[in-house]
């Protein structure tokens, strides 16, 4: 060693002492964080598993790393142990001792194989280290603690990182691949099978993809990592779910779509029937307001009665459709069938109610202004007028339009309404108007 030359002046004995102290706790840092590494989960794992990718590339840099480490090590202790033997030969070390330990501590005095660094440096470019092909490297004790920390950061943090997601990823995607199982034995009995329904194609795509996800998890577990965002410690970071994630959503999609496809298989029978009943229900008012129509038009006269249009064939037609999706467990056709029809089937019999009162519209006057005549005659009676002349003509001549067929509602109007009137003017009171519209004033018509 005596071809160096000591970067500073010579240490004293308590100099020595000192350093030999810090390097020798140093050497049991770095023995502990080896060992730990040595035995560390997830670089057996990465020993024992068939990489691809950037796990791969950055493994087998690792793995130099981890053995340039080794060698690092091996050097640092032998160093540390030569000069615990110089500082052992006596109790007060000679000059010739200070200076040889003083080389030793702080000159570059430990040589390093050049092959061990070249071999380093060719997989871990990233790895310091100095230029130039050399037989031999020399370093000082601090150097060589400085480079192991380094290379020790660096190993770590990739076997740190694909542990990390090999202990997070894989497990959850067998559950979501159970999940998965479970839901297609609900699909299929329910026609949610690939190529029938959008769902089964999503199961489909969703099961080759968990596959394919866990496949490259296994054998890339970097590349499913995000490092730490300015974060320096070894292992900074966390597992990327972004696919997984998505899966898991998509999932979740189709279990709702198969839960919404079981509650039609559930309550479609009920809702068949009922679907039938609206629409029976819409056929009788129909047909009802057809045998009114007839009925309006032999008993009223001169009045514009709607035309009744018959049920619409498209119903039916769609509501045998429905029946036979159930009977061939057609689920994922017949439930937006089932949701347009019952709509439909609403507005079907809303339609035929309103046909009907529009028809029956004329009788319903005539009911009114009869039941309005016989009120007026029965108030005049208990008045003790009802044998007034008057009243008695205009009554029986209401009385006989109202009562005939046809009735033109409208003469009997003006009949009801004189007749309202006299006995308003016998009562001393004011007669209200009758049903309809655009009535005639008093003596606005024939026979006033």
């Amino acid at each position: 060693m005596g071809d160096t030359d000591p970067t500073g002046p010579v240490m004293d004995r308590d100099e020595v002492d000192r350093a030999l102290a810090r390097l020798g706790a140093e050497h049991e840092a770095v023995e502990t964080s080896l060992l730990a590494l040595q035995d560390h989960a997830g670089r057996r794992l990465l020993e024992g598993a068939r990489l691809t990718g950037r796990t791969a590339e950055r493994w087998a840099a690792t793995e130099a790393s981890i053995t340039l480490l080794w060698t690092y090590f091996d050097a640092y202790a032998g160093a540390l142990r030569t000069a615990r033997e110089i500082r052992a030969r006596r109790r007060w070390s000679s000059r010739e001792d200070l200076v040889e330990l003083t080389e030793l501590l702080r000159g570059e005095c430990v040589t390093i194989a050049g092959s061990a660094t070249s071999t380093a440096a060719a997989n871990a470019p990233g790895l310091p280290g100095r230029p130039g092909n050399r037989l031999s490297e020399r370093y000082s004790l601090a150097t060589l603690v400085e480079r192991m920390n380094e290379l020790y950061a660096s190993s770590l943090d990739m076997v740190v990182a694909a542990d990390a997601v090999w202990s997070a990823l894989p497990a959850r995607i067998d559950l979501l691949a159970a999940e998965l199982h479970r839901t297609r034995r609900l699909a299929h009995p329910v026609g949610v099978r690939p190529g029938e329904h959008p769902a089964g194609d999503d199961l489909e795509r969703i099961t080759h993809s968990l596959t394919a996800l866990r496949e490259q998890v296994v054998s890339d577990p970097l590349a499913f990592w995000k490092p730490a965002e300015g974060s320096s410690a070894p292992g900074g970071g966390r597992p990327d779910t972004t696919v997984y994630d998505r899966e898991a959503r998509a999932l979740e999609e189709v279990r709702r779509e198969i839960d919404a496809v079981l509650a039609v298989r559930q309550d479609s029978e009920k809702r068949i029937v009922r679907l039938r009943d609206v629409l029976s229900r819409a056929d009788r008012t129909l047909a009802e307001a057809r045998t009114a129509r007839g009925e309006v038009l032999a008993k009223i006269a001169a009045t514009e009665v709607p035309v009744v249009s018959g049920p619409p064939t498209v119903l039916q037609e769609q509501l045998v459709t429905a029946a036979e999706y159930r009977r061939h467990a057609q689920w994922h056709r017949l439930s937006p069938l089932l949701e347009s029809l019952e709509q439909k089937a609403e507005d079907e019999l809303e339609r035929a109610r309103e046909s009907l009162t529009a028809v029956t519209a004329p009788l319903a006057v005539r009911a009114e202004l009869r039941g309005r005549l016989d009120a007026y005659r029965a108030k005049v009676a208990r008045h003790g007028l009802a044998e007034d002349t008057v009243l008695v003509e205009r009554y029986e001549r209401a009385r006989r339009m109202l009562w005939s067929a046809p009735c033109d509602l409208r003469v009997a109007r003006e009949a009801v309404l004189r007749y309202q009137h006299a006995a308003a003017e016998l009562l001393g009171t004011t007669a209200p108007r009758v049903p309809g519209q655009g009535m005639p004033e008093e003596g606005g018509g024939p026979g006033a």
